[in-house]
């Protein structure tokens, strides 16, 4: 990836954004694997080509150097801390690197920086399979894990909502757990499988001919549909889906129901390789 610093921010910054793990041949990481699969090989593909501003990556950074301060805390006996694992699967090879293993409890961690509004929607599925693959890769060298905890950080906490709001979480700190049992492995190592072999599947073809992310891989909103007025410029309501715009329409009124297409936020603000995806330059830019 190509660092710039058009900000011209400390140096400090652009090393920070440096780091980076490199990749052998045919190897995945983990967290690559939670994409969608035309955003995996694109940045792979594109990797030098890739350029994104440190100011663009602020939060990124956070999170690096929460981690960094952690991991220089000496780990207890029973403990692991900041581990690289290499597992085959499926013709791969898949790396991650988790924060810390606790061999007395039998529970993996990782550190997150997180929204607070990801612990009021209560979303941790992304959560729990990422670390259902660490511990999946851990089981397969001989270390048993039971269960799975996120301890997560909240970069955008108030003070003033966690007193009047009562979903608010309470603490700018929040750990989320998850116990493992046979079927959460069994499920994990198919999908794992699946996975890597459309992967390599995909690999064959174009940029422009690999699968589409999913409307959830690209953080699709969803579509909405807007009962109107012949001559009105607004909507007299905005309804999640057909049905409903029809129903409120047949009791209150309306000549006509406008579709407005999802705005997918992921290929917007957030694939680093969107730049090569002719869905994003067909879909999202032109937008």
């Amino acid at each position: 990836m190509i660092i710039t610093n058009k900000m011209g921010l400390p140096q400090a910054f652009v090393e920070m954004a440096k780091r980076d793990y490199a990749l052998a041949p045919d190897e995945y990481r983990a967290t690559s694997l939670l994409k969608g699969i035309r955003e995996a090989i694109l940045e792979r593909r594109h990797g030098t080509e890739i350029e994104s501003d440190v100011s663009d990556m602020i939060w990124l950074l956070f999170g690096t150097a929460v981690h960094g301060i952690l991991e220089h805390h000496k780990e207890a006996d029973e403990e692991i801390k900041e581990a690289r694992l290499k597992i085959p699967i499926a013709g791969k090879t898949l790396s991650g690197q988790f924060d810390l293993y606790n061999a007395e409890t039998l529970t993996i961690t990782d550190y997150k920086t997180a929204s607070v509004w990801k612990i009021i929607f209560g979303n941790f599925g992304d959560w729990k399979r990422q670390l259902l693959i660490y511990a999946y890769m851990l089981q397969r060298i001989g270390f048993e894990v039971k269960r799975g905890e996120i301890v997560a950080i909240l970069k955008d906490h108030s003070k003033r909502d966690a007193k009047i709001k009562p979903d608010y979480p309470l603490l700018p700190v929040k750990k989320v757990t998850f116990d493992f049992t046979a079927e959460d492995f069994s499920a994990t190592e198919k999908w794992l499988v699946d996975r890597l072999t459309a992967i390599t599947e995909a690999e064959k073809l174009p940029d422009d001919e690999l699968p589409l992310c999913t409307p959830e891989e690209r953080y699709n909103s969803g579509d909405k549909h807007a009962v109107m007025r012949n001559g009105r410029k607004t909507a007299l309501r905005v309804l999640d889906s057909e049905e409903e715009a029809k129903n409120w329409m047949l009791e209150n009124g309306g000549d006509f129901i406008e579709v407005r297409p999802g705005e997918d936020k992921k290929c917007a603000e957030y694939c680093n390789a969107c730049k090569f995806c002719n869905y994003y330059r067909d879909h999202v830019k032109g937008a």
